[in-house]
């Protein structure tokens, strides 16, 4: 599943390059986008008591993304158990097969009040509906 992202001019450096920080936030974008192709949103999780906070973030910079240039972030799941998920990202330049980035995601699921939780205890529709999104 790609996620199209447009680099804004306020994204970018004096020399016109997407600044490394907006990486995370590009992330955030595809992951939200993906867990919902899957079949649920974050604010669904939301409402059923779970939250996914983040616990760790890689990216690899293997070349510039560059003002407006329109980027495809594919996001699949790297690793799922009923208490942590991580998320891989290889973002792209449209009309290319070629690699500019790389980065991955850890989260752990946890209650309203952040306190971690096991998913095939506490809401295993959850679980199964991420499960089937493994490929």
């Amino acid at each position: 599943m790609d996620t199209k992202i447009v680099v804004r001019y306020a994204e970018t450096d004096q020399m016109g390059i997407a600044h490394h920080s907006n990486y995370a936030i590009w992330y955030e974008a595809a992951r939200t986008e993906f867990i919902k192709n899957l079949g649920i949103s974050y604010s669904d999780c939301e409402k059923r008591g779970l939250m996914l906070p983040l616990i760790s973030l890689e990216c690899q910079y293997k070349k510039p993304a560059l003002y407006d240039e329109v980027l495809l972030i594919s996001s699949f799941i790297d690793k799922l158990t009923p208490v942590r998920m991580s998320i891989k990202y290889e973002v792209r330049k449209e009309g290319s097969d070629e690699i500019i980035a790389t980065g991955k995601t850890s989260h752990v699921w946890t209650d309203l009040s952040l306190r971690p939780i096991n998913l095939k205890k506490k809401d295993p529709k959850v679980l199964e509906i991420l499960q089937n999104g493994i490929t």
